[in-house]
């Protein structure tokens, strides 16, 4: 519980997308010294993926760092590594990196990425039974327009919206 991507969850298959989030769970699990999911901590941090990704968003990210490194870790190389992590485990499995990609920003070749403030929805839709376009695939396609990851190892940036209207589409469905 916890390492398995939500389209796992959903589907039963493995991809490699679902193994870049299962990285990104150990990498997190690793900077935060704690698993996925802890019950005897205050209801904001039970979570991991979600406490960590709301530090991201208030700029506090290093606050959970694991306290037992100690006071002598390098800040950079912790906050890349939750970076890092927190990418590998979004939500949507086709805004997740190439494990390529993490080991580049990992080694300082490449910035880390800007992502979303909050952590964005989950939007998965299982594949349709039929090889047609339902609607559900066209209201997926405009919330893919309207959010764009810029995977070119020299930018990594995200202009996505958990507001935006194809996004509440898609959480009504």
């Amino acid at each position: 519980m916890g390492y398995l991507a939500p389209e796992c969850v959903v589907t039963g298959k493995a991809s490699k997308e679902s193994d870049v989030y299962s990285f990104g769970i150990v990498a997190l699990e690793i900077a935060y010294g704690r698993k996925p999911f802890v019950t005897k901590v205050p209801e904001s941090q039970m979570v991991m993926v979600e406490w960590v990704w709301d530090l991201y968003g208030m700029g506090r990210l290093l606050e959970a760092a694991d306290p037992k490194v100690g006071p002598d870790f390098d800040e950079r190389e912790m906050e890349r590594l939750m970076i890092v992590g927190l990418w590998c485990a979004h939500p949507d499995h086709n805004f997740r990196l190439k494990i390529r990609q993490a080991i580049h920003v990992l080694n300082f070749e490449a910035p880390p990425p800007i992502l979303p403030q909050k952590q964005p929805a989950l939007s998965f839709f299982p594949p349709p039974l039929n090889t047609t376009t339902t609607s559900s695939d066209t209201s997926k396609n405009q919330y893919y327009s309207s959010n764009t990851y810029n995977t070119d190892s020299s930018k990594f940036t995200s202009s996505s919206t958990a507001s935006s209207p194809s996004m509440s589409l898609l959480h009504t469905m």
